[in-house]
């Protein structure tokens, strides 16, 4: 992995780097929404399986879905040993269930099978590049989710780039309005310090949901108004 600064869409100024950019993004975001503190949400399995059941819908769909899967199966032997159709009803709440249903078994019966139990906590002693590619490797789980798990669960330096991340990074200027959410997740991390992915992650989320919508962004109220390069900015 190269550590070449990337070459930004808009240019910041004459004496204003990237690393400074995104430096003065993360403490305007901080001012206005404050510090959030590391802390898992999900034991490590269940947020693996909460990945799968996020794809492609909200937090409140995925939510439903998993506190049903849970509901019904109080075990994940027992999700495993579920007919997969049954599954699928379990979680169709979250959408897409008839294609999730079958990811989530197979998941399962693969970790049980290499690690002889259902448990991801051997991710912890993984150097994180490797801790990725396992995830990765896993039929549905990409490079945001597998982030996600890896920040979250163990506070490994991986930053997960969803969808509002991605649109107020690309407005920022601090990629190219096409660049995909990986290359995207590769620029942060490249551009901040470890130990401030979390709390920039979720910063960025919340400030994506509020204020830079995907359609009639508030820019006049917005924190980041005087170093945001967005060209239909308001």
């Amino acid at each position: 992995m190269t550590n070449a600064m990337p070459k930004l869409q808009y240019p910041i100024s004459n004496t204003q780097s990237p690393a400074a950019l995104a430096e003065e993004i993360y403490r305007r975001l901080q001012d206005a929404y404050g510090a959030p503190d590391w802390r898992p949400t999900y034991a490590p399995m269940d947020e693996l399986v909460l990945t799968f059941l996020s794809q492609n819908t909200s937090d409140l769909n995925s939510g439903r879905a998993f506190q049903a899967l849970k509901a019904r199966y109080p075990a994940w032997q027992d999700a495993l040993d579920a007919p997969v159709a049954e599954l699928a009803e379990t979680i169709r709440s979250g959408g897409l269930a008839q294609r999730k249903a079958p990811r989530i078994q197979a998941a399962l019966r693969r970790i049980q099978t290499e690690r002889g139990e259902f448990a991801i906590g051997f991710l912890a002693d993984l150097p994180t590049d490797e801790a990725l590619r396992w995830l990765t490797s896993f039929d549905g789980i990409g490079h945001k989710t597998a982030s996600i798990v890896l920040l979250f669960c163990f506070g490994k330096p991986a930053f997960p780039v969803d969808t509002h991340v991605g649109r107020v990074t690309r407005r920022l200027g601090l990629t190219g309005s096409k660049d995909t959410e990986e290359k995207i997740k590769g620029i942060w991390e490249r551009l901040v310090p470890p130990e401030w992915y979390y709390p920039l992650h979720l910063n960025l989320i919340r400030h994506g949901r509020e204020v830079c919508h995907a359609r009639g962004p508030e820019c006049g109220g917005c924190v980041l108004n005087q170093v945001c390069r967005y060209e239909e900015k308001t």
